[in-house]
Order: C-alpha cells, then structure tokens, then sequence
C-alpha cells in the first residue's frame, strides 16, 4: 500500500518558527517531524511514500529526495495554490494519476503509535470506503466529537463548549479507490467537509479507536510536549 502525506500547510499556529522551516522539517527528539512519521509507516512496511507539498515545497524536497537514505521510496504532488487537505486527490485525478488500490493519507503534523495492520483488517472486515482512526482525548474542546453507531460514523458533531473525553479524528486514514469519484471536477475540497459526510451519509465511512500514544503538533503548547513525550512502541 501507498501512504499520501499532507504537508503543504504554512503552520500558521508554529509561528514565528515557521517563518524560516516548513513544519514538516521541525525538529523532534533529533529528527524532523516528517521522519517519524516515515518511522511509523516502516514498521508497518509502507515504504511508497507520496509527499504532498505547498509552503516551502523546495526545502522539503532538497531534505528528503527521492527517499532513498530514509529507507522509503518518495514522490511528490506540488500544489501550485492552496487547495485544501483533499487538494493531492483533485491533482491526482487531474493528472489521471489516481491510486488503483486502497491507500493511507495521513495529516503530516500528527504522530500517533497506531497499529496498521489492525486498523487495515478493520478496514477490510467493514468493507469500508473509508476508515479513520480515532484517538481518545481528555478534552474534545479543540477537535470536535464522532457520532457513531457502533463502529460506523454517522456524523461529525460541532466542538463542546464544555471539556468532555471522547473519541476525535486522529488525521490517519484508509481509502479506497473510488473516493476519487468524490473529487472529480471540483477546484478544492477537504477531506474533513466534503468527503467524510458524503461518505457517512452513505453508511461506508467507519471509526478504529485506537489507544496509542497521538499528539497533534499545531499549537507551540502541543509542540513541546510532543517533543518530551513522543515514543513509537
């Protein structure tokens, strides 16, 4: 399987850090962000690595090449604009270079101690079109709640005012070919707005919980701790 890794936004929120390195090029415990999450697909052997660039795409393709001295095997997708976190998927069909067989996307700014080849037989068991994986937080507050009926996803709820443990959207997904369909013709979409609820209106859209360590890297608060904490098993 191939794994298409987000990474064009500007990492507004790391500011003034940003300003000088692409978010996928901070540094984590000695490496660069992008590099653990290159670890965590090798565990799984996902070594065809797609790279979807936008905010200083040429720091991050003079760092990590071809792939070659990180043990995977890079391409990229360039986006000439923003086009949102869906935006590989509309160049792909542009380019009718759309992915024949199921396919990984994970949000580059998110590291998380997830076991792929369960999340896979889940995906497969459910006869999924698409699977996201959910990890537990103390405060659902900045991510927003999962609406499920048993492992099915039915929809995505607005974030609670007050703080409450749940289940949120961890960015690690699996799809399958036809999400492609989803995106044909249209200049921009997101994943997270004009995929998912197409795809749990549809009943095909389902949630793997997973209790593995996750952080999300947005905020310099969330940075630091992931720079403590993080630990792939």
């Amino acid at each position: 399987m191939k794994a298409i890794i987000l990474m064009g936004g500007e990492g507004t929120r790391l500011r003034p850090l940003t300003y000088k390195i692409p978010k996928p090029l901070i540094p984590v415990q000695g490496k660069t962000l992008t590099e653990h999450v290159l670890d965590i697909l090798k565990k799984y052997q996902i070594r065809e690595v797609i790279l979807s660039v936008a905010y200083k795409k040429d720091m991050i393709k003079n760092y990590f090449g071809n792939g070659e001295k990180f043990g995977v095997d890079i391409s990229y997708i360039e986006e000439p604009e923003p086009l949102g976190t869906a935006g590989p998927l509309i160049i792909m069909n542009n380019q009718k270079k759309q992915l024949k067989e199921r396919f990984f996307v994970i949000n580059g700014d998110n590291l998380f101690d997830i076991d792929f080849s369960e999340m896979l037989r889940f995906h497969i068991n459910h006869k999924a079109m698409a699977t996201i994986a959910l990890s537990m937080v103390d405060d659902q507050r900045s991510y927003g709640r999962v609406e499920m009926e048993k492992d099915k996803i039915l929809e995505f709820k607005e974030k609670p005012k007050e703080k409450i443990a749940g289940y949120v959207n961890s960015g690690y997904y699996i799809f399958e070919p036809k999400v492609f369909d989803i995106v044909k013709n249209k200049e921009r979409a997101m994943i997270e707005t004009d995929i998912f609820p197409i795809l749990a209106k549809k009943g095909v859209l389902y949630g793997f919980k997973s209790n593995g360590l996750w952080f999300d890297t947005g905020t310099p608060e969330r940075y630091e701790k992931v720079k403590k904490e993080w630990k792939l098993r």
